[in-house]
């Protein structure tokens, strides 16, 4: 059963990653066909950092993206923490307020979004489809990610921490972020990354809500209707890397808190 039990995961792995290894290689084709290998190269990368459509595109995607992160992260841990300090039946009907975000169809969401801004730019003309609206657009339906990310770290601490804090002098301002903060901190970087991660990969609400600005996802799909090129190729190779070696960063980071804490609790334990 062991061996039959890795077999399958492996097989699973492969499914999985097999594309981006394929993707990854052939950014090196010396050659346009995405079937046959013709030699090594570097000139699909040498090409990309030319293009200034799709550098425009990626620029346009990276800010958005951040800017998403950082604003989604702020309003949704004050979110989290608010919804944490509500009587149980009232926080379940939050969350699922919350939720629902997340199993609407993007589609219905890109829509709705597109009709209000219509209707608020024809109303009063501002919020013109264009890069605020996809900012606005792309905070919405992350930050339920966030909220939900950074609540089980909050179920998770101590809810009389806060409390003796402030019992011991400290203010309730430099309490939060002495005590609280560190405790969710994991949820809270957990909740940026996703958002992050959502706002770039995101094609259908920034279609419906970019007006003329161009992010990297709708770059890629106009280009599919001709042929998509091999910088491509190497724009995706270069965004997995980035995103990869974040991801190792995080993993390094979380492993040596979890060292400390251990740490920490054998010291006083002692």
């Amino acid at each position: 059963m062991k061996t039959i039990s890795r077999i399958y995961t492996f097989l699973i792995y492969l499914f999985l990653y097999a594309p981006i290894v394929v993707l990854i290689v052939f950014s090196f084709n010396n050659s346009k066909s995405r079937a046959t290998w013709h030699g090594f190269t570097t000139k699909w990368y040498e090409q990309l950092f030319q293009n200034d459509e799709i550098l425009t595109a990626l620029t346009n995607t990276l800010l958005i993206a951040v800017v998403t992160a950082i604003v989604s992260t702020i309003l949704g841990t004050m979110a989290a923490i608010g919804i944490n300090s509500m009587n149980k039946w009232m926080r379940r009907i939050v969350m699922n307020v919350t939720r629902l975000p997340m199993i609407n169809p993007e589609i219905v969401t890109g829509v709705s979004m597109l009709l209000l801004f219509v209707f608020i730019s024809g109303s009063t003309g501002f919020l013109k489809p264009g890069m605020a609206t996809l900012i606005l657009a792309h905070i919405t339906f992350c930050l339920p990610y966030v909220i939900l990310s950074i609540m089980p770290k909050l179920r998770q601490m101590d809810p009389h921490l806060y409390e003796a804090a402030q019992d011991l002098g400290c203010a309730p301002l430099p309490a939060f972020f002495k005590v609280v903060l560190p405790e969710i901190m994991p949820g809270i970087v957990t909740g940026m990354m996703m958002a992050f991660t959502l706002s770039i990969d995101d094609f259908v609400i920034s279609y419906f809500t970019s007006g003329t600005t161009q992010t990297l996802p709708i770059a890629i799909y106009s280009m599919t209707r001709k042929i998509v090129s091999p910088e491509i190729n190497a724009l995706s190779t270069l965004l997995f890397g980035a995103i990869l070696i974040l991801l190792i960063i995080i993993n390094i980071r979380q492993i040596r808190d979890e060292k400390k804490a251990k740490q920490a609790k054998r010291r006083a334990a002692q």
